[in-house]
């Protein structure tokens, strides 16, 4: 008797759990947490990967109070289903995303920066008070974090600031005396940074209103260059690494958070074989397909298209922006997404002046 496929148990799966009433659903859930949490010395790995896409199936046809129960469930493990991990860290309730995102061994550089970027105050106030804070990760909570997540970054001492950290404090904060206090009193803070802040003029920028840590300012977008000068600048170095595989997540992850739009662009062009017109198409659509299509084209992972998604405009993405974004990256083939980016309708409506025409469907594109 041959055995069924994977897909044909998920198919399976997926029916059963469709007809499930909720209240099954969650003792089906509960139970899965017993077996994750309760082999603690045993190899993991296989077993998070079999439970992981049961879990993602569970999660949404569960209530809230077993989300949370869920992701406290998961804080301890070091080895964790990666994709219901991520899905509970960028959920737009803080009661189920910050007990992750302040405490599991599990989230990824990447995945934090993102969040950090993207979600709001409650989440970047959880990942500020982490044990320990990476620097990638702090220079997004201090490009996007309100007044409070820098002032609590800065009193976590296993937060790691880059020279890049130190360059945004003194560029955004130097006329804010509590955020100045608190730099000289954490230890590390280099001389010539501390000599910068305390030089600022008090009247070169505002002082920080009294309310300003209850406001969350919306992440600022990425400006678009003023000339083909930025692209021929930027093109060089990108084709440099792309040429020695450097060219990677990691490095667009950090041109998106960091508002590097000539490097973000041309990156995407390179990695997609699409002209940077097309790309600059799908920047500035509303729609998020046609630049979920480019990413996939570019063969950028999930995390690295949402840093790309959450930098693109002032406002933020919506947890149902987000759902629908990923559910078109995971669906989306790569050689359909390629082909539609270099010379499908993308292609096709970039080459027009129409603003009527809008990223390739996903009904033209399969």
């Amino acid at each position: 008797m041959m055995a069924n496929s994977p897909a044909d148990i998920f198919g399976e799966l997926e029916d059963a759990v469709a007809a499930c009433p909720p209240e099954r659903s969650a003792r089906i859930l509960s139970g899965i947490v017993r077996l994750l949490t309760s082999g603690r010395d045993k190899p993991q790995e296989l077993l998070v990967n079999v439970v992981d896409g049961v879990l993602l199936r569970l999660i949404g046809r569960v209530p809230p109070a077993a989300l949370t129960q869920l992701s406290e469930a998961l804080v301890g493990l070091y080895v964790a289903p990666q994709d219901t991990l991520r899905h509970l860290a960028f959920h737009d309730d803080p009661e189920i995303a910050c007990p992750l995102l302040q405490k599991s061994p599990a989230l990824s550089t990447d995945d934090l920066a993102t969040v950090a970027a993207s979600c709001s105050e409650a989440h970047q106030l959880a990942i500020a008070s982490r044990d320990g804070v990476e620097a990638a990760v702090c220079e997004a909570l201090v490009a996007h974090g309100a007044r409070a997540v820098r002032l609590a970054l800065i009193k976590n001492p296993g937060a790691r600031f880059s020279d890049a950290v130190h360059a945004l404090f003194i560029e955004n904060d130097a006329a804010d005396d509590e955020i100045t206090k608190a730099l000289a009193l954490r230890p590390g803070t280099p001389d010539l940074v501390l000599r910068k802040l305390l030089s600022a003029s008090p009247g070169s920028k505002a002082t920080a209103k009294p309310n300003a840590s209850a406001q969350t300012p919306a992440p600022a977008p990425p400006k678009r260059p003023p000339n083909s000068a930025d692209y021929a600048s930027a093109r060089p170095e990108i084709i440099a690494l792309n040429r020695v595989g450097k060219l990677n997540d990691s490095t667009v992850n950090r041109f998106a958070i960091r508002g590097e739009t000539a490097n973000l662009f041309t990156a995407l062009s390179v990695l997609s074989g699409a002209p940077i017109e097309i790309v600059e198409h799908v920047m500035a659509d509303d729609d998020c397909e046609g630049l979920v299509m480019a990413c996939r084209a570019s063969r950028l992972n999930w995390t690295t298209t949402l840093a790309i998604l959450s930098n693109r405009s002032g406002t933020r993405l919506s947890f149902a922006q987000r759902e629908r974004a990923q559910h078109i990256f995971e669906t989306l083939l790569l050689s359909t997404s390629q082909w539609t980016v270099r010379w499908g309708e993308i292609a096709a409506s970039a080459c027009t002046n129409d603003p009527g025409h809008r990223g390739a469907k996903m009904g033209n594109s399969r």
